[in-house]
């Protein structure tokens, strides 16, 4: 694979306030660039939701309402990570959850593309005996000791997604033959005659 021959590409993930649909409650997007990701440029924001984090959401992702108490609000970040992520290729574990809430709150937002590694992951072990973020980065051996955060919260999970990426596409020679096992069909970067992919998924 020749990284030098990808696009401009985010890694994101979102968290929830448990409410459905999900408010936001954090947003969070790394860059890769030249196969490797750039935490020094990676983007995280805690967001207040118009509505209070449910008790289960809290237990997930470890954010407490007294924690987005005095956060920003949507429309107050909104249109900085709309200009931000429009028009570039996106890549998320389990993409259609991310990409439809963040169209939810951006209804004219157009990225490029939209990569799920959950489905890249079963095209490429076929035979794994699950496809969650955490058994995959234990598959793969992929090491997340020097990555900052903890597991469930926005940024740390958007790093692990995009080493992830990194370990899948190295099993592809090109973008194409990328793309063309990770784009969820009627998704942004699918071929045009694709239909909606049904798998249901949930964001605490």
């Amino acid at each position: 694979m020749d990284f030098g021959t990808w696009p401009r590409l985010f890694v994101v993930d979102v968290e929830g306030n448990g409410s459905q649909p999900p408010d936001l409650v954090e947003v969070a997007a790394i860059p890769v660039e030249h196969g490797s990701p750039v935490p020094s440029s990676a983007r995280s924001v805690l967001l207040r939701p118009p509505h209070p984090i449910t008790p289960f959401a809290t237990r997930v992702h470890r954010i407490t309402n007294q924690d987005v108490a005095s956060a920003p609000a949507w429309e107050q970040v909104g249109p900085k990570v709309h200009a931000e992520l429009e028009g570039v290729w996106i890549a998320a574990h389990a993409a259609h959850v991310d990409y439809g809430v963040l169209l939810r709150h951006m209804p004219t937002w157009q990225p490029a593309g939209v990569i799920d590694t959950l489905r890249l992951a079963r095209a490429t072990y076929p035979k794994a005996a699950g496809y969650s973020l955490d058994a995959l980065v234990e598959l793969t051996g992929i090491d997340l000791t020097t990555v900052p955060g903890q597991r469930h919260r926005a940024g740390f999970d958007a790093h692990a997604t995009a080493l992830l990426l990194l370990n899948l596409a190295a099993h592809y020679d090109t973008w194409d033959a990328l793309t063309a096992a990770a784009v969820p069909p009627g998704m942004p970067g699918a071929p045009l005659l694709a239909t909606p992919d049904s798998e249901e998924q949930t964001l605490w």
